[in-house]
C-alpha cells in the first residue's frame, strides 16, 4: 500500500529552491576579496542560544495548538513524523470537543540540553533533550530542522527516551557534534537503510534488531492478533525517508551512531462473515472516512531512536530505544 503525499512533495521542493539560493558570505582573503558559498561551509548548525529559542517557541505554539485542538497553531513548528501524528491527535481532538481541549495541561520542558552538529549545507539541525512535565521520568528528545536562514526551526521527530539511555555523543573542542551521513558504511546499518531495514524486520524477523518493546514484543503481540474469534487483522510496514522524513544521525563517543528515522504502518481488521467490526473509539472514528462494515484499515506513522554500533564493535544489533506511533486516518469499508 502507499499514499499520495502531493502537498509534501510540493512542500519539498519548494524548500530545496529556497535552498538553492541560499544566501552567500562574503569573506577578506589576503589576495582579495573571494565568495565563499555559505551551504559549503561547515559550521554549526544553531548557537546554544538560539536552540533554547527554538525550544521555546516550540512549546508555546504546541500548547497553545493542544489548548485549542487547532493545528494551525503549530503548523510553522513541526514537520515530517510529528507533524503527522500532531495533526491527526488535534483533528480528532476537535472533531470531539469543538471548543477545545477540556484536559489541557501546558507541556514544560526544563533542564534542557542541546546537542548541536556542525555541518555544510541545509537543512541543518540540532537534538534537544529535556525533562518534560508529562511522560514522567522520560527525557523528550526533539530534533530541530530548518532548510533555510528564513524559514523558521520545526521539530521533526519527537520521542521519549529513559533517563540514563541517552548516549554521549563525539564532540570537537568547542562542544559540537559530528553528524553521520545518511549513506555511512561505518556502521552496522547505514541511518538511510534503517527505516527499509526496520519494516522489513517487523514483517520477518531477524537478528538486524535488538530485542526490546518496539522489536520482538512488538512482533510478538501483532501475530496474537492476527487471528482472533470472528476477525483478522493484517499488517503492512513501509520505509518512510524521502524529503522531511530523512533520516538524521549523530556520531556517538564510542562510534557508533544515534539515529532518528520513520516508518508507515497499515493495519486491516476484517471480520468474518455474517459479523462486523467492533466499533473503534471516537478518536479513531474521528479520522475515519467510508462506513465500517466488514473492515477498517488504519494509517500510522510513526517515529523511532536507535543506538546502531560501529560495524565490528562486538554486538551488532541496533537497539531500537523509543518509538512514538500515531494514527493519521483510517478507511472503514
Amino acid at each position: 500500500m502507499s499514499r499520495d503525499r502531493g502537498p509534501r512533495r510540493l512542500r519539498s521542493l519548494d524548500r530545496s529552491a529556497r535552498i538553492a539560493t541560499s544566501v552567500t558570505a562574503l569573506s577578506l582573503t589576503a589576495s582579495g576579496c573571494m565568495v565563499v558559498h555559505g551551504e559549503r561551509e561547515v559550521l554549526p548548525a544553531a548557537t546554544r542560544a538560539e536552540a533554547a529559542k527554538a525550544l521555546q517557541q516550540f512549546t508555546n505554539a504546541y500548547n497553545k495548538a493542544d489548548k485549542e485542538y487547532d493545528s494551525s497553531l503549530d503548523a510553522d513548528f513541526v514537520t515530517g513524523a510529528l507533524e503527522d501524528i500532531d495533526r491527526a491527535r488535534l483533528k480528532a481532538g476537535a472533531a470531539n470537543n469543538p471548543d477545545g481541549n477540556p484536559a489541557h495541561t501546558p507541556l514544560k520542558l526544563t533542564d534542557a540540553k542541546y546537542t548541536i552538529p556542525k555541518k555544510a549545507g541545509w537543512p541543518r539541525w540540532f537534538v534537544a533533550d529535556a525533562a518534560g512535565n508529562k511522560g514522567g521520568t522520560l527525557r523528550w528528545l526533539l530534533v530541530f530542522t530548518r532548510g533555510g536562514l528564513a524559514e523558521p526551526w520545526e521539530v521533526a521527530y519527537l520521542t521519549l527516551v529513559p533517563p540514563g539511555k541517552v548516549p554521549e555523543f563525539k564532540k570537537d573542542a568547542d562542544g559540537f557534534a559530528e553528524p553521520v551521513p545518511v549513506n555511512s558504511t561505518e556502521l552496522a546499518v547505514a541511518p538511510g537503510d534503517l527505516s527499509k531495514s526496520y519494516a522489513s524486520y517487523l514483517k520477518a524477523g531477524g537478528e538486524t534488531f535488538a530485542d526490546g518493546v518496539n522489536t520482538d514484543q512488538w512482533r510478538a503481540a501483532r501475530e496474537e492478533n492476527e487471528r482472533r474469534p470472528g476477525m483478522v487483522t493484517q499488517y503492512i510496514d513501509e520505509p518512510l525517508t524521502s524529503g522531511d522524513y530523512a533520516p538524521l544521525a549523530l556520531r556517538t563517543a564510542d562510534g557508533g551512531a544515534l539515529v532518528f528515522f520513520t516508518t508507515h504502518h497499515y493495519e486491516k481488521r476484517t471480520a468474518a462473515p455474517g459479523t462486523s467490526v467492533p466499533a473503534p473509539n471516537k478518536d479513531v472514528l474521528a479520522l475515519t472516512t467510508g462506513e465500517i462494515k466488514q473492515s477498517l484499515t488504519m494509517q500510522f506513522v510513526s517515529n523511532e531512536v536507535a543506538l546502531d554500533p560501529a560495524k565490528g564493535s562486538g554486538d551488532q544489533a541496533v537497539a531500537v530505544l523509543s518509538r512514538i506511533q500515531g494514527m493519521t486516518s483510517a478507511q472503514g469499508e
